[in-house]
């Protein structure tokens, strides 16, 4: 008898997403904002991302046995609801709300999807709903996907789900167990998102570029200790600076911020702008210095002993992301592997809650080896695209259908051209993994500035990561540990960073996807073909999208944004195309 789990995520808040498993085979996942074009898909419905999923399944709305949600109600017998209230006490109204109406947002949530469902052709009588807590749903989408078959240590740390900001157990023969959970405001997520609100950046994707800032500073300038605390197995938050609400937020422009009026007493302005300047990069390394320390402390309290026992740990919450923690994470002389949920932030959830109820209805769920769960054009499709995209603009593109695809674009590599890759299934979760790419040869001085120039725009203190071959990954970091989802950095040995300099950060760190082949078979071949030309099988990899918005979902997207900047070269399944007004007019 089969098994068919509909997990959705994000319906109150952002990062809405669907996952479906069939028979613990994770068979479709996708994050609404890749339908939608909008980043983040903020307040949206995952509508788009579970048709997507029915859709490429062939599954039909009846045939779903449960639909699996990360959010659950929170007993006012237990300790989170009084936490908020009393930490938050200042603001009457929202601890009272917590206190008296404290599920709110879980009937809110249910409603929502309930409307989602229906608009799906779900009979509301016959499918249940079934409510998985939220950090729950990142713990069972770090452990249950990691294919560990020893006791695994399990951390999530992230904003904040309900309540819980923090969670510690250890999960063995599929069961999880709860050691300890952090309660809002006592996260170490929400500090970090405050202090790059206060660095001038949006909080979701501004976290990576304070991470990507902090090799530029000296942690030692500033002592940010005052700003939180972990002492005898607790976590403190300071609220006199930062995971402030109501009259406490600093206000500017009319927009209210996490951080509040104090931090600006004591630091001085708010930045502004994309430079990389004093004292703002030693902010950005002081806060990460705390995060990392933190994060280590809270590890060894509550989870060293499991890992001293088996070495294994498994990650995830928006905070797993953090690849400068995992490294440190991964240093550690008693791990030996740590797995981290590739679509870590709340998208994963989806996994995570459709993991759980897999799971406890006796159907155990597969590893996760890749991502690739999206969709795939054909090129028949893609041909179709460009017709309609040359009747609508009143164009002609130069294109045409070519052979041995991977050996012609590492042509176009090796020559320093960057090259906008669309190949197979769409990747889930934020990284960009070999099939919707922007390409460059790492070796090629200067193509990181190009690709900036040309689409990208971000800035150049943040680094570009490599792709490379499985063989490459130990010879280049002198590390065999896994990783397949860019989720870690290592440090760079020292003849490859002058191999690959483009590719390198400014603390001699990559954070890198080592690929295996059966997962991505053009993709490794594009490498291959790479190394005979320039002795290197390693590619640099950043996602294929304008800035600011979701990365490219369809061949309509991909059209829309080529035609939309000044990248030459973009691959469509077989299909290159290359603008005629290029320095290379001709296709190669």
């Amino acid at each position: 008898m089969s098994l068919i789990v509909l997990g959705l995520s994000g319906a109150v808040s952002h990062d809405p997403s669907a996952a479906l498993y069939i028979d613990g085979k994770l068979a479709a996942a996708a994050e609404e904002e890749r339908f939608v074009r909008e980043k983040h898909a903020k307040n949206r419905m995952p509508y788009e991302a579970a048709k997507f999923c029915l859709d490429w399944a062939g599954i039909k709305p009846a045939e779903v046995d449960a639909v699996a949600i990360p959010f659950a109600p929170v007993s006012l017998s237990g300790p989170a609801r009084w936490h908020y209230a009393r930490r938050y006490a200042y603001a009457p109204d929202r601890a009272l709300d917590a206190l008296l109406n404290g599920n709110r947002r879980y009937r809110r949530y249910k409603k929502r999807i309930e409307w989602c469902l229906t608009q799906l052709g779900f009979d509301l009588r016959k499918t249940p709903i079934q409510p998985v807590e939220h950090h729950l749903a990142h713990a069972a989408s770090a452990y249950l996907c990691s294919g560990f078959t020893e006791k695994t240590a399990i951390l999530g740390i992230d904003g904040k789900g309900e309540y819980a900001t923090t969670f510690f157990g250890w999960g063995e023969n599929g069961k999880i167990h709860k050691i300890k959970e952090f309660y809002d405001p006592e996260s170490l997520g929400g500090l970090y998102g405050a202090l790059t609100e206060y660095l001038g950046f949006d909080m979701l994707d501004g976290e990576f570029k304070v991470m990507g800032m902090a090799p530029y500073g000296d942690p030692s300038r500033y002592d940010f200790s005052r700003l939180a605390k972990f002492e005898n197995g607790e976590l403190t938050v300071n609220t006199d600076y930062a995971n402030v609400i109501g009259f406490k937020r600093y206000k500017e422009k009319g927009k209210g911020y996490y951080f509040s009026p104090k931090l600006v007493e004591w630091l001085g302005p708010r930045r502004e702008g994309d430079v990389a300047d004093e004292p703002y990069i030693h902010y950005a390394a002081s806060m990460q210095a705390l995060f990392e320390k933190l994060s280590l402390e809270m590890i060894d309290y509550y989870l060293g002993d499991i890992l001293r026992e088996t070495g294994r740990i498994a990650f995830a919450g928006g905070c797993a992301l953090n690849v400068k923690l995992n490294q440190r994470i991964i240093a550690r002389p008693d791990v030996k592997e740590l797995f981290v949920q590739p679509a870590a932030s709340d998208a994963g959830t989806a996994v995570g809650a459709a993991a759980w109820v897999s799971r406890q209805r006796g159907v155990e769920v597969e590893k996760m080896e890749h991502v690739y769960l999206g969709p795939e054009y054909t090129n028949e499709e893609v041909v179709a695209a460009i017709a309609r995209f040359e009747a609508r603009r009143g164009i002609g593109i130069n294109w045409r259908r070519i052979d041995d695809v991977p050996e012609h674009v590492a042509r176009i590599l090796a020559a320093g051209n960057p090259v906008a890759w669309f190949q197979g299934r769409m990747e889930f979760g934020p990284r960009a993994l070999g099939n919707r790419s922007i390409l460059g040869c790492p070796s090629v001085p200067g193509v990181a500035d190009r690709i900036n120039a040309q689409i990208k725009f971000r800035e150049r203190w943040r680094p570009f990561c490599p792709s490379m071959l499985d063989t490459v990954g130990p010879q280049m970091f002198g590390n065999a540990h896994p990783a397949p989802f860019m989720t870690f950095t290592f440090e760079v040995n020292g003849e490859w960073k002058t191999r690959v300099p483009e590719v390198v950060h400014e603390d001699g760190t990559s954070r890198a996807q080592v690929l295996r082949r059966e997962f991505n078979p053009r993709y490794y071949d594009l490498m291959l073909e790479l190394e005979k030309l320039t002795g290197n099988g390693v590619v640099l990899n950043t996602s294929l999208n304008r800035r600011g918005e979701p990365m490219i979902c369809s061949p309509a997207d991909a059209l829309e944004m080529f035609f939309g900047c000044d990248l030459e070269y973009l691959v469509l399944q077989d299909v290159l195309i290359v603008k005629e007004a290029s320095s290379a007019a001709k296709i190669p």
